[in-house]
């Protein structure tokens, strides 16, 4: 007889368990989208969480042309400039294909559900993406 009581624990299940109960909130450092920089306070880099964090990951992913930085995951950014000389096609068929681009681009993150009020322009050597990312955190309004 022990005097140590006999517990019959699976430690593997109850860390899996603790695990399962911590809600990850998404963070980033905070990006000044005017001067494409990151913002810095005191010398070190702001932390930013929840939709601003979001925001900042769309903005950078739609930045990011997929496959061109080694430094990225392969799924990682967008194609984009698959859209370069498609002028032969109907404005309504661009924006599909538009927002299908954007959507393959988006769905990477766990936070984003879906995209909605999506609009898409090309001007000269220009384009310009608006919409409304709909996460877990609410409604986030992008223009890149």
């Amino acid at each position: 007889m022990s005097i140590f009581p006999q517990v019959d624990v699976n430690i593997n299940n109850e860390i899996k368990k603790n695990d399962e109960k911590i809600e990850r909130i998404p963070k980033e450092y905070a990006w000044d989208f005017e001067n494409n920089d990151f913002i810095m306070k005191d010398g070190k880099l702001v932390v930013v969480e929840g939709k601003d964090a979001i925001k900042i990951w769309i903005w950078k992913a739609l930045h990011t042309v997929k496959l061109k930085y080694s430094v990225y995951s392969e799924n990682y950014g967008h194609d984009l400039e698959t859209l370069i000389g498609e002028g032969g096609f109907s404005g309504g068929l661009l924006q599909s294909e538009g927002k299908r681009l954007v959507w393959e681009c988006l769905k990477l993150n766990p936070y984003i559900e879906r995209i909605e009020k999506f609009d898409m322009n090309f001007s000269k050597d220009k384009l310009d993406i608006s919409f409304i990312a709909i996460t877990s955190y609410g409604e986030v309004k992008i223009n890149v």
